[in-house]
């Protein structure tokens, strides 16, 4: 188990990788928080509070949500949207991995080679990673994580991402539906402690 606590918040020019730090890979039912071990129940209460404590949070769904060349696609893109509307977040795109030189839009796409161009524009707080290749995913999930203060979060369909602040494994439908529920829930404990 690693000792190694993820920092939030701008740590360097070159970020060392989490893997070199001690970090591993959760296995079936874990999640990585911060470089540590946790229960996927406990990963999901965090994700949600971090989501709903943040000034913007902000969805960025890859190709394997959006492009629709599945019925598994079909139905996690249903879910992904539904885990949006359950934490009002905004919804910025990973449509193409391609570079866009010499400028992109950052209130409508993220570059995977310059995501904290995107971060900073949007003053994201939380990002949340859905539906990206590992290997982009992973490089930008360290960029964001080295040059920025954003909180990022990957559901990952696989093993889960090392890069990322907090990742849960394999990911399904009804994982990102359970995420929303869970948001949902806080959310109605938060507005009733508030008009006590």
């Amino acid at each position: 188990m690693s000792r190694y606590h993820m920092p939030i918040g701008e740590s360097s020019f070159l970020t060392p990788a989490a893997a070199i730090e001690g970090v591993i890979l959760p296995d079936p039912g874990e999640s990585l928080v911060q470089g540590s071990i946790f229960n996927e129940e406990e990963a999901l209460i965090i994700a949600a509070d971090k989501i709903l404590a943040a000034k913007n949070p902000t969805l960025f769904p890859g190709p394997l949500v959006i492009w629709n060349w599945s019925k598994e696609s079909q139905e996690m893109a249903k879910a992904v949207r539904k885990l949006a509307e359950a934490g009002n977040m905004n919804i910025i795109p990973m449509t193409d991995y391609r570079p866009k030189y010499p400028k992109i839009n950052p209130e409508s796409e993220i570059n995977p080679n310059h995501p904290n161009i995107t971060i900073w524009h949007n003053a994201i707080d939380v990002c949340l990673f859905v539906g990206v290749h590992c290997h982009y995913s992973n490089i930008a999930l360290k960029i964001i994580r080295g040059g920025t203060d954003c909180f990022t979060i990957a559901l990952c369909s696989f093993s889960g991402d090392d890069e990322a602040h907090l990742t849960v494994r394999d990911v399904s439908p009804e994982k990102v539906d359970r995420l929303s529920q869970i948001l949902r829930e806080r959310k109605a404990h938060l507005l009733s402690a508030s008009m006590k």
